[in-house]
């Protein structure tokens, strides 16, 4: 999975406020297929398999009911290695008999989408070789088509579920943001993305690489969609590798021509896009 490693920049992990870390941990575990690697009280990272952790809990003193139509996560999507193990999860999905919100075919990926128990939302898909994606301009050309759940269910026929595997990692995060110019300028001029993919004047997908996309951004919130308290469940933060030190060192150069308050700690760099989605920055 080249897309996620050297010398891109990709989103490696998310970490989300949840209401209850217990029943969080009983779905991401059961539901979901991952493993606890760390647990505190009110704590918890994830991972799949023997692989690094790419999902952190973190259960909120006081939660506050929170207006759905906010920025922050739209949904943090896991990737798999394989259509073969797509199969497996969609099977073992429909044998739990957890609700699904649907299952797509984007021309460059297959994916089933579904929410935690606080609504946070979940993709996991698998790519298509990326010799099998069509360009124009610069653009990679997706769709949204009804995904061939029958033939992802024969690809895993013979995969007995065990949990995801050590293949799978973060594959992208997809935020509802309050205004589109304002953060393409911050992931684009500031943090050196590049614009893969337009949807019209709602939704942007950025990557390094020429992947589909590493960040999703859309306004289906509402322009100016204010941002969500403190002690809401969602997005809490996420992290994008940068290659090395001296790419840092130029991103803050950015961040701070554009004007972008942002604090290093640790060599991590610290900031919030316009639409108030935190970013940690690291190598």
């Amino acid at each position: 999975m080249s897309f996620h490693a050297y010398p891109n920049r990709y989103v490696q992990s998310v970490t989300l406020k949840v209401s209850n870390l217990e029943k969080s941990l009983l779905f991401y575990k059961d539901i979901i297929g991952l493993t606890v690697e760390e647990k505190t009280i009110n704590q918890a990272s994830l991972k799949a398999g023997t692989g690094e952790p790419f999902l952190y809990l973190e259960e909120l003193s006081e939660v506050e009911k929170k207006n759905r139509r906010t920025t922050g996560l739209y949904h943090f999507a896991i990737l798999v290695p394989s259509r073969e193990e797509l199969g497996s999860v969609l099977k073992h999905l429909l044998k739990t008999g957890y609700p699904l919100q649907g299952a797509s075919d984007h021309s460059v990926s297959e994916a089933i989408y579904l929410a935690d128990p606080d609504g946070n939302g979940i993709e996991i898909y698998r790519d298509r070789d990326s010799n099998e994606w069509d360009w124009e301009d610069n653009y990679v050309q997706m769709d949204t088509l009804q995904m061939d759940a029958e033939g992802v269910l024969a690809a895993g026929r013979n995969l007995e579920w065990k949990g995801l595997s050590s293949g799978t990692i973060l594959g992208h995060i997809h935020l509802h943001v309050a205004d589109l110019k304002e953060t393409i300028d911050f992931y684009v001029k500031g943090l050196e993305f590049d614009i893969v993919l337009k949807y019209g004047s709602q939704a942007y997908f950025l990557s390094t690489g020429s992947y589909h996309h590493h960040i999703g951004l859309n306004v289906w919130n509402g322009i100016g969609a204010p941002q969500p308290e403190k002690n809401h469940v969602g997005l809490k933060y996420y992290d994008i590798i940068i290659p090395n030190n001296q790419e840092l060192q130029k991103v803050k150069e950015n961040l701070s021509a554009l004007g972008v308050n942002y604090k290093e700690e640790n060599g991590v760099i610290i900031a919030n896009d316009p639409s108030g989605n935190t970013v940690r920055l690291r190598k």
